[in-house]
């Protein structure tokens, strides 16, 4: 086997990692397993929450650190402890709120888990906006522990919040989008992207528009600013580090790594982002790339 040039590799959940059943194929698990064999460290990088991923970590055998709720923490996914947190500025917060309740949405608030003593509180405005029926059915399918509010100001942990999102159509997010971008320029890091993870009948509505999942966060926080901050305490330059990923919110890190690997069916802006194109997640995409890095091709 060919010396090894990536000490680190960093790898996407959903359109990743995950095949379009949200399944780790046995091509994957064994390709990861084989990785660290060869020396690597591993990385899990997702936008779910440490509990909405924990199933998967298991498949796999993850015990390194893993970057979850969008790069907002890094955490143990043995002792589920946070290692370390981008937190919002509740000032920020608070006027995000206000704005994401005036387009007649609740408002999701991630909370450090450890910290808090649960994963979001969902605050639904003096209109008790509703939430919709797939984070429903998402927060009960994964088990994700949720508090309600009607206000912002009932929430007991503000000191403990990584990230605020929504969830709505297409058109109606990437108005929020645009909103929140020219009330707060660069003090905010957002995008918004689809949900890949819903059940058939609700992601989508009659005029075509999709499900879409809207993330706000501190304006230093992404998958990459974490990868980073491990990688400083792991030793391991940013020309050793590999980095895997099909989404909008894994731009960053593919642009940061000195390799970054694009799957087959990632979105433009990670194609762009990226230096290689692997299979897509439906044909072993992390396998084939896994792969071509440890036969020294890539």
């Amino acid at each position: 086997m060919p010396p090894r040039r990536y000490d680190l590799i960093a790898i996407d959940l959903d359109g990743t990692l995950l095949n379009s059943s949200s399944q780790v194929t046995q091509a994957n698990a064994l390709a990861i397993r084989t990785a660290r064999e060869a020396g690597a460290k591993v990385i899990v990088c997702t936008g779910r929450g440490l509990v909405e991923c924990r199933q998967y970590l298991d498949a796999i055998g993850q015990t390194d650190p893993v970057v979850v709720a969008g790069g907002s923490i890094i955490a143990c996914p043995v002792t589920s402890r946070v290692l370390h947190r981008f937190k919002l500025d509740q000032r920020l917060v608070t006027h995000a709120v206000q704005r994401i309740h005036s387009y007649g949405y609740p408002a999701l608030v991630l909370k450090d888990p450890v910290e808090a003593g649960y994963d979001y509180l969902v605050v639904t405005g003096e209109a008790d906006h509703p939430l919709d029926p797939v984070t429903r059915w998402w927060f009960q399918s994964m088990n994700v522990q949720v508090r309600f509010a009607r206000e912002l100001s009932d929430d007991a942990h503000p000191e403990h919040t990584v990230r605020l999102g929504a969830c709505g159509m297409s058109g109606q997010m990437a108005q929020v989008e645009r909103d929140l971008i020219e009330a707060f320029k660069d003090e905010l890091h957002l995008y918004h992207f689809p949900a890949v993870v819903a059940p058939e009948h609700a992601s989508k509505a009659g005029d075509g528009q999709v499900l879409h999942v809207l993330e706000v966060f501190d304006r230093n926080a992404n998958k990459w600013a974490a990868i980073e901050v491990l990688a400083r305490q792991l030793g391991i330059d940013r020309t050793r580090i590999a980095a895997i990923g099909d989404q909008i919110n894994d731009v960053a890190m593919l642009r940061g790594a000195a390799l970054g690997i694009a799957m087959g069916n990632a979105v433009p802006a990670a194609i762009s982002a990226s230096t290689r194109q692997t299979k897509t997640n439906d044909d072993d995409g992390v396998a084939h790339a896994i792969g071509m890095m440890l036969n020294g091709e890539w």
